[in-house]
This record gives C-alpha cells, structure tokens and sequence, in this order.
C-alpha cells in the first residue's frame, strides 16, 4: 500500500480531528466544506482506512485517526520548523553580498570606500569578498558563485556581462631588476616582442591575449616563459627569470618587491579595471546599490 502523502492533507486531517467538526476545521483552513470533505476522504482511500466516523450526532476519530494524529500534528511540526528554516535562508541568501576579485582592488582604499558608502545605505546587508583565481576572469560572475566582481576587461562572453569602469590604468612592463631592458626609465613594446612573456591560464580566454598584447603584436606569436595564476606565482617566476608581463599600475605594488621594477611601456593601450554584474541580475537592488556605490566613490576627486 502507497503511504505517500501530501502535508496539505496532513494539515487537513489535524484540523478535522482537532475540531471534530468540518465546517469550522473548514473555516479554520479558509477552504470551502465540500472541499475538505472531499480531500479527507481522499485521503482516507488512499491510506485505505477510515479515519473519522460521520454519524448524525457529529464527528469522532477512528482508531486508526486517533493513532494517526499524534504522528501528523509531528510531521507538520516538523515541517513549520523546516519552512521556517527555509525562509530564513531565503532572506539571509537575499540580504548577502558576494564581491568577487582574483586580486585586491587597492587604489587608495577603493574597497573600503564602496563598502562604507553601500553600507550606510544597506547597513542589514552582508558583504563577503570572494578571493578567484586567475584562471577565472570573471572572478565568480560565470559560475554564480560572486554576485558582483571586480574584473579586467575583456571579459569573455561580454555580452552576458554589464560593467562599470572603475579606472583606467596604463600597463608596465616587470622584469626582474637585472634584464637589460630595466636601466630604461620607458620601454617601446617593440623591444619587447622577442622576450619570453608569463602568460595567464588558457581558460582566461581573451584576458590572456590582451594581457599578452595580442592586439599589438600584429601577428607574431608570443613565446611564452611561464602560465601564472596569482600574484606569488608571478612574483616568483619574474625572480626566477622565466619571462617579463604586462601589469597594470594598480597592480605594480604586488609584485614589484625585491628583485623586481616595472617601467612605462609605450604603444599601448591602458587597461580598464571594472566593476561588473550578469545582466540577468543588473535590476536586483543590492547588485545597483553596490555599482551606485563605487560609481560615486569611482568618481571621487
């Protein structure tokens, strides 16, 4: 025999035994009498017994209902607590935050900037700052796990994106302080065609050609010295001499520590430091409030 049953003919159930009478366990329930009546007996075939004797001088549990009914006011019980937690997930998953970033903002306190404007305005919100590789350009936004992400652009598959810019940088070139190139104060990208460049994780797709200065190159391949996905990685394979890369001047401070300097890089073009969201999401309050946020603070003197 199926035992299956649905909570809303539990619910049904329990009201019946409780007021041992229809029409108020109908009312109760703002549903019509014909309609409970309907759903018990439904019920009583379903579980192939009956639960309730129907007689003239009213209405009175079985003892099959009178040994259901403990077990039903239980499961509904355990049920309430289980929406409860539910709502309450919906609501703290609804009032969270999460701001992707493979490496730290910086910029003179631009993060801590956006998140005291946003929470002024938002101050029940929780922020959490998601740390993403680099194999990840969108730092979160494709897989869902950020709601929000500082990335570099281009960012693959653009047109699922919108995105504010934050800051327009020029790129440098690091090297370790012993290359020939670094007694230069600036550096023509020509004279660096032949040297062998670190180069970003397959998967950053077009981030990684633009980081490489594809566009620049007029079809000559880059020789790439070494794959990095962080800024350690980076620092050690610049150290180590495995090549030279392209970074952003944000970004300089990160890894110009001992043994390695950056220096201007003429004939390129900046590189555009953003703010960016799914499309899909880009009317959800929190996701506006935020871009609100570090459009003001972006736009600061």
């Amino acid at each position: 025999m199926a035992m299956d049953v649905h909570v809303r003919d539990l619910r049904y159930f329990v009201a019946v035994a409780e007021e041992l009478h229809f029409t108020r366990a109908a009312e109760r329930l703002y549903v019509s009498q014909p309609a409970l009546s309907k759903q018990v007996r439904a019920l009583e075939r379903h579980l192939g017994m009956e639960l309730f004797r129907r007689d003239p001088q009213g209405v009175t549990l079985t003892e099959a209902g009178a040994a259901l009914l403990p077990h039903a006011r239980r499961v509904l019980d355990a049920w309430s607590e289980g929406s409860a937690a539910l709502q309450a997930a919906r609501v703290a998953a609804r009032s969270t935050l999460v701001v992707g970033m493979s490496t730290s903002p910086g910029r003179d306190g631009l993060l801590p900037a956006i998140r005291s404007r946003f929470t002024a305005a938002h101050p029940d919100t929780v922020l959490r700052l998601r740390q993403v590789s680099w194999e990840d350009p969108t730092a979160g936004l494709a897989d869902g796990d950020a709601d929000i992400a500082f990335v570099w652009l281009p960012l693959p598959d653009a047109e699922r994106y919108g995105w504010t810019v934050v800051a327009e940088e020029p790129r440098l070139v690091a090297l370790p302080q012993t290359h020939p190139l670094a007694s230069r104060p600036e550096i023509d990208f020509a004279d660096l065609m032949d040297e062998p460049f670190l180069a970003l994780p397959a998967g950053a797709g077009p981030l990684r050609d633009y980081w490489l200065a594809l566009e620049e190159r007029a079809g000559r391949p880059p020789r790439i010295g070494a794959e990095i996905a962080g800024t350690e990685e980076t620092y050690e394979a610049l150290v180590a001499g495995l090549g030279v890369c392209l970074v952003a001047t944000g970004n300089a401070p990160l890894i110009t520590l001992g043994g390695v300097v950056t220096r201007p890089v003429l004939g390129l073009a900046p590189s555009r430091f953003a703010l960016a969201w799914r499309r899909e999401d880009a009317r959800r309050p929190l996701v506006r409030a935020y871009a609100e946020a570090c459009r003001r603070v972006a736009g600061e003197p």
